[in-house]
Order: C-alpha cells, then sequence, then structure tokens
C-alpha cells in the first residue's frame, strides 16, 4: 500500500466557494428572499414621472398588494400552483410558488397618493408622477439689446 501526501487546500478551496457562494445567494443578490424568489423589478424615470415594472408571471390581480408609505413602495402577492397536477406527476417542478415580498427605495418627490397600477401580460407597471417641485422646468431667455444691456452694466456717470 502506497501513502499519498495530503493537500487540504484544495478541499479548503472548495470549501470557501461554497461559502461565499451560500453568503452571495443570502444576502447579496437583490430580491432573493427566504420565503421565495421575489419578483425582478425595472425602475425607471420620464420627463414626468417614475414608473416602476414588475414581474409577476401568473400572479392575478386580487393576489397583489401593493402599498407606498414614505419613500418606500412595497408589493406583496400570491403564486398559486396548479391544483389540477399531482406532485408526483412532476417531471421537473422549477417554478416558485407561494407568498413573496418585494421593497423598493424611491427617489424623493413623487407625488404618491396620484400612483396608479395597473396589470398586464403578467408584468405589474405602477406609474408614480412626480411633484410639480422635482418636474425639471425650463427657463426662457430672453435676448437683451446691446443699448439696454450696457446702459445696466456700466456705472451711471457722476457730474
Amino acid at each position: 500500500m502506497s501513502m499519498m501526501r495530503w493537500e487540504p487546500f484544495p478541499e479548503l478551496m472548495s470549501l470557501r466557494q461554497a461559502m461565499d457562494r451560500i453568503m452571495e445567494d443570502s444576502f447579496m443578490r437583490p430580491g432573493r428572499q427566504a420565503e421565495g424568489l421575489a419578483p425582478a423589478v425595472d425602475m425607471f424615470q420620464t420627463a414626468d414621472e417614475v414608473i416602476v415594472k414588475i414581474s409577476v408571471p401568473g400572479v392575478k390581480a386580487e393576489h397583489l398588494d401593493v402599498h407606498v408609505a414614505g419613500d418606500g413602495l412595497t408589493v406583496k402577492g400570491v403564486r398559486t400552483e396548479h391544483q389540477d397536477v399531482k406532485r408526483e406527476d412532476y417531471y421537473y417542478q422549477e417554478q416558485r410558488y407561494g407568498a413573496f415580498t418585494r421593497y423598493i427605495n424611491l427617489p424623493a418627490g413623487l407625488a404618491t397618493e396620484k400612483a396608479e397600477a395597473d396589470l398586464q401580460d403578467g408584468v405589474l407597471t405602477l406609474t408614480i408622477p412626480k411633484s410639480e417641485e422635482t418636474k425639471p422646468k425650463t427657463i426662457k431667455v430672453k435676448e437683451v439689446k446691446p443699448a439696454e444691456s450696457s446702459r445696466k452694466l456700466l456705472p451711471k456717470a457722476k457730474k
């Protein structure tokens, strides 16, 4: 029987990689929560409003709960499992079912009391208008004639 030298570092590296993956899955990936996979979110702005699009395939409007409070948006919902398929009849079951919650920080300066929500083709779209104070404003530039500008800029001559 021959003896082999034991090298602990390859096993330690794989253990470290496994721990990194566990930490990344648990804490660093947005939307990942204990009760299931939270829906993906896109948020962008136009000149007049902020649009939030949330992917909720298979979720009915009556199973969604949307709350805006302060600078945060909370979306809760339930994705129900197909009742007509028995568990033992599945070959694969990768979709997640059950309750989910997603909290999104909103930018300041929104008129949240005027927010609207629509559900179409598995995408929940929230439209939140910007308040008048935060909307971009255009300032009209007036052209001043040279004679007028020189009178305004030059000090008055003393007599």
